[in-house]
């Protein structure tokens, strides 16, 4: 019964399934395939390029944010101070007992000035290097050890940990570290001018 209901159904020219129209069964399904194999190959196509620039976001959230707070520093005389509200100074010594490790305070507190040029001009220095990718994997490290010590001195008492921003910055500078900046950099254009020679 079955084997002629399935004769019944096939013309004998390979259009088995076809029904009183002559038109395939599945034309509705075939008719949104079309559109999810197009997306599919746009996907296919999109990947390749979305994982090579996939660090260019980081990259560029880290480098403003970085030369915007050591402009921002720079530029604020009250900050570079020893003492005062704001200073430097004042906020080292108002973390210096609840740090992670009081020596490294100890060291700033002996140039609260000093430090905070320095931690200025490093932001500054390791911000241009992440935006332009000179030196990308210096740039990063040298971020990476601002945070980490911040962390470890201005923000280690904050609960829960992660309310605190500066250990969040240090893991975002890790995948930096890692992968440096392999496009729209400097470091790339200079690598192949070498390959060139």
């Amino acid at each position: 019964m079955t084997g002629q209901a399935d004769r019944a159904h096939d013309t004998g020219d390979g259009t088995e399934g076809t029904g009183a129209t002559g038109r395939p069964a599945e034309t509705p399904r075939d008719g949104r395939a079309a559109p999810r194999a197009r997306w599919t190959a746009a996907l296919d196509r999109w990947k390749p390029i979305a994982s090579r620039y996939a660090l260019v976001p980081l990259r560029l959230f880290l480098g403003i944010t970085f030369v915007y707070a050591g402009l921002d520093k720079l530029t604020d005389s009250a900050f570079l101070a020893d003492t005062g509200s704001g200073s430097v100074g004042e906020t080292m010594r108002g973390v210096r007992d609840t740090s992670a490790i009081p020596a490294l305070v100890d060291l700033a507190l002996k140039n609260p000035t000093g430090f905070g040029y320095a931690i200025s001009l490093g932001e500054l220095a390791v911000g241009i290097g992440t935006l332009i990718g000179l030196f990308a994997r210096l740039a990063a490290l040298g971020g990476a050890l601002i945070s980490l010590s911040l962390w470890l001195t201005v923000s280690w008492q904050v609960q829960p940990y992660y309310l605190g921003n500066d250990l969040a910055y240090l893991m975002a500078w890790l995948p930096l570290v890692l992968a440096g900046a392999s496009v729209l950099s400097l470091d790339r254009l200079l690598a192949e001018r070498r390959r060139i020679r």
